[in-house]
Order: structure tokens, then sequence, then C-alpha cells
């Protein structure tokens, strides 16, 4: 083989104690004519091996004498050594899979497996690790100027260091076609962030399908989204899904964690995959289209490990960007607020000014349960119900010129806003949350994203 192709061979290790195994991997993987490999069969060679040789990637067996694969996925964690792990395993354990993925590894599959589906796994991985490089490699100081994409990220007006970082993360997911998952409190624009990514993604000219699993009756689901093989009018016919609608396309999934169980196993087949059948059909389809799927919930936490599988959480979270709420980011509010004054204005075909400092104000003291979603809903509602050229804080909504009065006066109208302690605000943040749950405190909790007894804990019980 010429110096020059051997340079660019990716190096995988294969560490495995059954001697068959590894020496029909190795085969198979020099057969592609793509990789270079090394075997070992005594699994205490494998750290020092990590020492000395730079790893592409490693295919992990979990069951061996001296050193188990999970020692070694702890030893590369604890280490920080980032090399993707696909582990391969003889026994199908969903408790493993789980706890193999909490600890770094890209993928868990069961011996035998397919050829073709462990290269494409194998370069899914590799795709992976370099993408996450190349995040890694991102400056430190970033605006949102220097987004190559600014057309598609222009409804995302930021300030905030976190927010101007997540969007060049988004933007350099977007040009692979790896699943993302977007969490984030309700409101925060996970959609918005969405409808960006596949407006900077190579499939931009597709279509983008919105999916709100809640909207859609269980029993109803599989039908909607598989498509459906059934008889009308005394003719079979088959009808489409939204998967197809998003061929070649991006295909958004919000509320994940309202899918049944049932629909969980076969959406983590589509994206392990690619394959997936209508209901009332035996025929296997070929889904080209790229996923993103969200949820305000933090589906890591043992309140949702029974009816949310694990498996298929840690497959999503992959690639995943976690947006802040808008209460961490107060130097985007000006900025929101023009912009969405702007889009109000050219909606209901009104013209303002601009907003009187008391009206600003009660905002930049707000905590905003409901993130940028509520900041739209009061704008939108201040540019409707005003007749002035100045919005004042008499079109603000009631509970907030309620805010405005108990203040007291101060500025030209009145009810001026100084600093307040960060506690204070947070309280009055968990109080408010309440209220919108109707004093329900584990309905409080999951909405912030905090355990029931941190809740009694900013509330001073």
């Amino acid at each position: 083989m010429a110096p020059e192709k051997r340079a660019s061979l990716r190096k995988i290790l294969i560490v495995d104690d059954d001697v068959a195994v590894t020496n029909y991997l190795m085969v198979f993987l020099m057969q592609t004519e793509r990789f270079e490999t090394t075997v070992v069969n005594d699994s205490r060679e494998v750290s020092p091996l990590l020492d000395a040789v730079r790893f592409d990637l490693i295919l992990l067996d979990m069951d061996m004498p001296h050193v188990s694969g999970m020692d070694i996925l702890k030893e590369m964690r604890s280490r920080e050594i980032k090399t993707p792990v696909i582990v391969l395993t003889g026994v199908s354990d969903v408790d493993l899979a789980v706890r193999s993925m909490k600890l770094g590894a890209f993928d868990y599959l069961t011996k035998p497996v397919e050829e073709e589906h462990l290269l494409e796994v194998i370069d899914s991985a590799l795709a992976h690790r370099e993408l996450q490089h190349s995040i890694e490699q991102l400056p430190e100081e970033l605006t949102h100027e220097d987004l190559a994409h600014q057309d598609a990220f222009a409804r995302i007006p930021t300030k905030n260091a976190e927010m101007v970082r997540l969007l060049h993360q988004a933007e350099r997911l977007a040009a692979s076609d790896l699943s993302i998952f977007l969490s984030g409190e309700r409101g925060t624009g996970k959609e918005m962030l969405a409808r960006a990514i596949h407006n900077a993604s190579p499939v931009r000219t597709g279509p983008f399908v919105v999916v709100d699993v809640e909207a859609i009756a269980p029993e109803q689901f599989p039908a909607a989204f598989f498509g459906q093989a059934a008889v009308w009018s005394g003719e079979r016919e088959e009808r489409p899904g939204f998967l197809e609608e998003a061929e070649k396309g991006t295909l958004y999934l919000c509320r994940i964690e309202r899918l049944s169980h049932p629909m969980q196993i076969r959406l983590q087949r589509v994206l392990q995959t690619g394959e997936y059948y209508r209901e009332n059909s035996t025929q296997i389809r070929k889904a080209q289209v790229r996923f993103i799927v969200s949820s305000a919930l933090d589906l890591t936490g043992d309140e949702h490990q029974e009816r949310f599988s694990r498996d298929l959480l840690y497959h999503l979270m992959v690639n995943s960007l976690h947006l802040p709420p808008l209460r961490e980011r107060p130097e985007d509010l000006p900025l929101l607020i023009e912009d969405l004054s702007q889009q109000a204005m050219a909606k209901f075909g009104k013209e303002i000014e601009g907003f009187s400092e008391t009206f600003l104000a009660a905002l930049r003291d707000y905590a905003f349960p409901d993130n940028i979603q509520e900041l739209r809903n009061i704008v939108e509602s201040a540019i409707v119900n005003t007749d002035t050229k100045i919005v004042g804080s008499e079109a603000l909504p009631r509970y907030l010129q309620e805010r405005v009065a108990a203040t007291g006066a101060a500025g030209p109208e009145g009810g001026g806003f100084g600093p307040r302690p960060m506690a204070e605000m947070q309280r009055d943040h968990v109080l408010r949350t309440l209220r919108y749950c109707d004093d329900d405190r584990e309905r409080a909790a999951r909405r912030l994203g905090i355990s029931t007894e941190e809740l009694g804990r900013i509330l001073g019980e």
C-alpha cells in the first residue's frame, strides 16, 4: 500500500477477548481499504496503548476478564480521552447500553451486527467526532456577525456570550446530517432554532416539517407519522405520513417526551437504520430525513426514567444544544423587544415610535416564566392595544401593571425599578410559576427544571 494511502487510513482499535471476533472484524475492516486496525485480546493492554497511539475510533466489548469494557469507558472519561467508542457486545441489555452511553460511548450494538450497519455507525461516529472537534476549536471571542449563515440566524438576535456560542455550535451541526436534540424551558425559541439550523443546512431547499407530539392523539400518531396503507372506498390506498412529507428535508419533532413507548422503539429504529414501514404494511421504506427533536423537560431526571426510553434518550442527546432562559440573557432584552415590535407592527399594520421607560423597566425587572414566547405576547398585545406613538405602562398586562403599582412611584410614569437581589427575583419567579401551575408544586418544579426540595429552599421553607 502506498505511504500516502496508509497515512489517510483511520486507525481503529478493536478490543475483545474472543480471538475469532477480533480476527473477523480486522479482516472485514481492512478489506474496505479505509481503516488501519489494531487488535487487543487482553484488555489490560488497552490503557498503555491509549497513551502510545492516537486512535480515531474504538470497537469495544463489554464482558471481558481482567478489565471490563465499562472500566475502560470510565478510565477514558476520567482521562478526558474523547476517542469515539462503539460498544459491541453479545448481550442485549438496555441498562448496560444506557450506562455505557452515559460514560460517553457513541453507540451500542449487539453481536452479530450486519456489516453494512456497522460501517454506517462507524462513519457516523467519525463524523460526530470531527464535528465536536471543530466546535471545540471555536475561538473564545465570537459575535453574531461571525456566523457564516447570517440570513438563517437573523431571527435570533443576541449579544449574550452563551447564546452566541450556541448559535455557532448550531451552525457547525447544521452542516452535517446528524440528528440534533434541543432542550430548554418552554418558550425559549427551540422551534426557531430548529428552523435556523434547517435554513443553514445542505437540505435547506427541502421541506421543514413540524410535528407536535402532544397535538396528535397517541392512537393516531403512528399512522400520521409513518403513513398508512388502508382500504378507502373499496380500493387499497397508500397514505404518506410526516416522514415522507419531510423527505430530503428536516423533520422537527417537539415535545418528544409525549411519545408512547411503542413509538419510541419505532423512532429509534428510524434513527439507527433509516428504515420504517407504514401502518398496515410490511414493506420496508427508507427515510432520507434530517431529525431535530426537542423537549422542555429534563428527561435525564429519575421521574422520566420509567416512561422514556433511556436507550433512545442517550442516542438523541449525542448532539444536543441547550437554550438558556430569557432571565439569563438580560443584555438581549432590548434586541428582542426591538425585533418583536418590528414583527408586530408589520403583522398588525400599526406604527409606534417606541416604549416608555416605565414599560421597559417593568420588563427588565421580570423573570418571564414563558420566556421569549411570553415577551412576544406582551409586545404584540401592547402594540395592538395602544393608540399613542409611545407605548406606556398602561399597555402592560394586568399582572405586570400590579408590579408597577406595588413598586412605588419613580420616573416619568411612576413605578421605578431599581436593581433587586437575585434571591428576591428568583423567589418572585418561583411564586409566579406556582400561580401559573395552580399551586401544584411538582408541576411547577418540572417547569422550572428543579426538584421540589429546591423549590422549597428558594421559598425559604
